[in-house]
């Protein structure tokens, strides 16, 4: 009965928290967007998910406070609250990286992608609204096989970015096995996948890695 409702209280702490963030930005940020822009943010729109969620924790709850004839309590339906998570779990992990972005209470209409070339499990850790800006991944990794050698390798997304001015896309990767072997190319998104290619341009090449390394530090 106690970890039941030990399950209620941790859900209801980390989920409320960002429930909360979220209709709080919404409040916020509506005066100042228009409503089509306000509406291709992706927390606006899903923001119902977690809103459903948060009432049915509070439900469950309140059930099983609520003291039975034969028996003290009814404990909470933990399977239907699992079941309401499972069905919803890519929301849930937009949602939670929704609340880490940069876009998150911004109030300029940009003329960035943001929220259309959202991947799964990232969010924009750095934005200048005008120019560029930077976005992260969490578990995003690539096998790409290098022209010279024919080798491939796996590696990871250190992070994407775009600049608006020029209609591009960068990426930045590092090797798995040695954390020294990185790149910085373009990236094309694509529906089926994504190309990449060279960056030949000396002074384009170094500014997107001076704008990556202030990240770093």
């Amino acid at each position: 009965m106690k970890s039941d409702f030990e399950i209620i209280t941790k859900e209801k702490e980390r989920w409320g928290k960002i429930y909360t963030d979220i209709y709080y930005a919404i409040d916020n940020i509506s005066p100042f967007l228009s409503e089509d822009f306000l509406k291709r943010k992706k927390f606006y729109a899903k923001g119902k998910v977690l809103k459903d969620y948060m009432k049915l924790l509070e439900e469950e709850e309140q059930k099983s406070n609520k003291k039975g004839f034969f028996s003290r309590f009814t404990s909470p339906d933990e399977g239907k609250i699992n079941s309401y998570k499972a069905s919803n779990r890519e929301t849930f992990t937009q949602l939670e990286n929704c609340s880490k972005c940069a876009c998150f209470n911004c109030v300029v209409e940009c003329s960035f992608k943001t929220c259309t070339s959202c991947r799964r499990n990232s969010h924009i850790k750095s934005c200048d609204h005008n120019k560029l800006n930077v976005r992260v991944h969490d578990n995003f990794t690539l096998d790409l096989t290098n022209n010279d050698t024919g080798k491939e390798d796996k590696f990871k997304v250190l992070a994407t970015l775009e600049d608006c001015e020029k209609d591009q896309e960068y990426i930045i990767i590092e090797n798995i096995r040695d954390i020294n072997d990185r790149y910085i190319l373009y990236l094309y998104a694509g529906i089926k996948e994504d190309t990449y290619g060279e960056i030949t341009d000396e002074d384009e090449f170094n500014f997107i890695s001076q704008r990556f390394e202030t990240l770093e530090a």
